[in-house]
């Protein structure tokens, strides 16, 4: 038997849905390249819903599969940022670029430039790599150019997860600054066509 659901409550989902939506923020994504560690990818794409990603990109390539995602972990956020798969990072990178945004990879080299000084707010892909290796040199190599997140401490890094989620909320600063969470970036057709799917969920 189905279960009654009252209409006002359905009303209520419909505009938190649309709300959320209006805010999404298809001009900016982040990339994982062969992110080993489930809980990890859960807890980036956590943030990404957080900031208002609409969709994440994952590279998995050389014997690795794409990571079971758990419920628990992603506390289901994983419903809520699309995920697309590449097998390479050629076929990721130029659908990135397919869809005008610059790739910048974390990547610690002598022409890397800090976080707080990238125009976040641009269309723009941000890579973050492997837990033990980081981005491959491929990735690195292709990219429009690389950027770090300053650090003061003896060990000069972060977790992955860590990582992306200060890069993120730097994005989100910056985009609040901007006024672009303050007028829905998708068309009133895609809206329309995301509601859909999202009321399904």
């Amino acid at each position: 038997m189905k279960r009654f659901v009252p209409e006002f409550r359905t009303d209520e989902r419909k505009l938190k849905m649309r709300n959320v939506l209006s805010m999404r923020q298809p001009t900016l994504t982040i990339v994982l390249e062969n992110i080993h560690d489930p809980h990890n990818v859960s807890a980036v794409i956590r943030s990404c819903d957080a900031v208002g990603i609409l969709e994440a990109n994952l590279i998995y390539y050389g014997g690795q599969e794409f990571p079971e995602l758990h419920e628990r972990s992603s506390a289901s956020a994983r419903k809520w940022v699309d995920l697309k798969k590449h097998d390479s990072v050629k076929d990721c990178y130029a659908s990135l670029r397919s869809e005008g945004k610059k790739i910048y990879t974390t990547n610690m080299t002598n022409e890397a430039v800090s976080l707080y000084d990238l125009d976040l707010t641009q269309p723009i892909a941000l890579v973050f790599g492997n837990e033990h290796s980081g981005v491959s040199m491929e990735a690195t190599e292709l990219a429009d150019g690389n950027f770090l997140i300053p650090q003061f401490g003896v060990i000069q890094s972060l977790n992955i997860s860590v990582a992306c989620a200060v890069t993120l909320f730097e994005a989100c600063r910056q985009r609040i600054k901007s006024g672009l969470y303050s007028h829905p970036q998708m068309s009133e057709e895609e809206l329309k066509l995301k509601d859909v799917e999202w009321l399904s969920k």
